[in-house]
């Protein structure tokens, strides 16, 4: 009785606004995976059973340089290829910042995140998806070949297509998947590095990195915009150019490997050596096999061929610590370090709590002799401070770093509560998720509060308030580096973001903010440890 509902909940659907019932959807698929998946299974049943029509192109392009109303409520998911050879078809022209262009744009980061989808799913590598994803190459192929006989404007599909060639290569690795043809090409980006002695660094293995990490989390959807290969490549350059040489990624983070991994080949060599790439292996169900040197050894080659060299970091998330073949997973990771230095340097952990972190170092020494990884990523923030407990003095034992994430900004300075799943709203899901750790943490006056004593020290600093929020992490023990979401191609702080190492907090100004933060007696620390669990059990929750 899947369409049964209670009759008064049925006519307030009814009558509620489309920009209502999608903020009530949000919030209902956000619960968990028995609301999240009855929603995922009636958009494939309605998928098969009402495939939307595919429109001619003329129906779609009427005109070289429109935007159709039929164009922007096309379901083109259901066929990509038809949609990129209905532009070729029609001549469409979509000049720089024109709606068209927007709406191209918008339509490859689509794509790539369908694709990251079907990558995701594993499925069998069946002839009929084999034969749709030539079929797509083939329409980005056309497109490219049209866009070379014009100067007016840009080929906008190289990070899908690429993407698309990088599955095809995944699920059928024979000569034919050419996963770098896109970007085959003898270009070399000759680009130097800022060598200002005001970049704090810190080892990290075999590496000197800096304190702050570029952090690509956002290419994992297109809820924070998409911006073309050029605007990333662009984006990518002006980072490396201020010295923020290291950058975080993930498996699932859309093509974000794919990006950094054209981007480094691209350097010169000595210059490729000096940008540090840490990516994840993260699990998060069931491996329903036996853990062997060999499979782990081809889940490193997957992430070393994605970035196209060495992995500098390789860390691990695993999603129940119940099922302890992550102790053996990470053994042989240890191993590979040495005995296939050319593909991963270190490893480190991701989102592990104190526990378990310990159980894990403590295994390594009794399997390896020695500790092995190198660090753990956590979120750790004005609002999650709960790394100081118990997470702070394991990594004293044992000799390891914090990667930090949790982002802060002024933004909602004497702004009221925002309704996070409303349109007019427009959150990203970074924000979502930052505003619930808000909440776990204290009132909106309390946020306020924090927000005011925050201002106040960046006003006597000349920096941003962001830029206090980053440096208190950057203070706390065992911290190496805060990570920076950067929104490649289509924003770019990290000017800004540098300014974090341009100061210091007093004794003073730390107290007047731990006194808000922590509380006096660190009842708000203490208290966001006993409602979330200790670091990263949030994320175990979910699954």
């Amino acid at each position: 009785m899947a369409g049964h509902v209670n009759m008064m909940d049925d006519v307030l659907i009814s009558n509620l606004p489309p920009t209502l019932l999608r903020s009530s959807l949000r919030i209902l698929i956000s619960q968990g995976s028995a609301t999240q998946q009855p929603f995922v299974e009636h958009v494939r049943e309605w998928l098969r059973e009402s495939s939307p029509k595919l429109l001619d192109p003329q129906t779609l392009f009427p005109e070289a340089a429109t935007v159709s109303p039929d164009c922007l409520e096309y379901l083109a998911l259901t066929s990509l290829s038809h949609f990129v050879d209905s532009l070729t078809c029609r001549e469409a022209t979509w000049l720089p910042g024109s709606d068209l262009d927007k709406v191209v744009v918008q339509f490859g980061g689509d794509v790539v995140q369908a694709i990251q989808a079907l990558k995701e799913s594993r499925p069998e590598p069946t002839a009929a998806i084999e034969r749709q994803l030539q079929e797509l190459i083939k329409a980005f192929d056309a497109c490219k070949a049209y866009c070379a006989n014009r100067k007016d404007f840009l080929y906008p599909f190289a990070r899908p297509e690429r993407q698309s060639r990088d599955v095809l290569c995944s699920l059928y690795p024979q000569p034919v998947a050419d996963t770098n043809h896109a970007t085959k090409q003898l270009v070399t980006l000759s680009i130097e590095p800022a060598k200002s002695s005001g970049i704090e660094t810190f080892r990290l293995g075999p590496h000197e990195v800096p304190r702050l990490f570029n952090g690509l989390w956002q290419l994992s959807s297109p809820a924070w915009g998409s911006g073309t290969a050029d605007a990333q490549e662009e984006a990518l350059v002006q980072l490396v150019t201020s010295g923020l040489t290291a950058t975080d990624m993930a498996d699932h983070y859309g093509d974000a490997e794919l990006i950094y991994g054209d981007f480094r080949n691209k350097l010169i060599p000595e210059l490729r050596d000096q940008v540090y790439a840490a990516t994840k292996w993260c699990v998060f169900g069931p491996i329903n096999r036996t853990v062997t040197s060999e499979w782990v050894l081809e889940a490193v080659k997957e992430r070393s061929r994605r970035l196209g060299g060495r992995v500098e970091l390789l860390q691990f998330h695993w999603h129940d610590y119940a099922a302890k073949e992550y102790l053996k997973i990470l053994a042989e990771l240890v191993i590979i370090t040495k005995t296939h230095p050319d593909l991963v340097s270190s490893i480190g952990l991701c989102n592990f709590d104190s526990e378990h972190t310990r159980e894990v170092c403590t295994y390594l020494l009794e399997k390896t002799g020695s500790v092995g990884i190198v660090s753990n990523q956590i979120q750790f923030s004005l609002f999650d401070s709960r790394p100081i407990h118990h997470m702070s003095a394991v990594c004293d034992k044992f000799g390891l770093k914090l990667l930090t994430y949790g982002f802060l900004s002024d933004r909602w300075k004497g702004e009221g509560v925002p309704q996070i799943y409303s349109e007019t709203a427009q959150l990203t899901p970074s924000q979502r998720k930052y505003f619930d750790m808000i909440k776990a943490w204290g009132s909106w006056q309390d946020f306020q509060s924090l927000l005011e004593v925050l201002s106040k020290i960046s006003q006597n600093h000349d920096v941003s308030l962001t830029n206090v929020a980053t440096r208190w992490v950057l203070q706390q023990p065992n911290v190496g580096a805060v990570i920076v979401g950067t929104r490649l191609g289509v924003s770019n702080r990290g000017g800004e973001n540098l300014k974090a190492f341009s100061f210091q907090l007093d004794d003073g100004e730390m107290r007047a903010i731990n006194d808000v933060a922590l509380g006096v007696e660190l009842e708000r620390s203490f208290a966001m440890l006993s409602k979330l669990g200790d670091c990263g059990n949030e994320y175990r929750a979910m699954h």
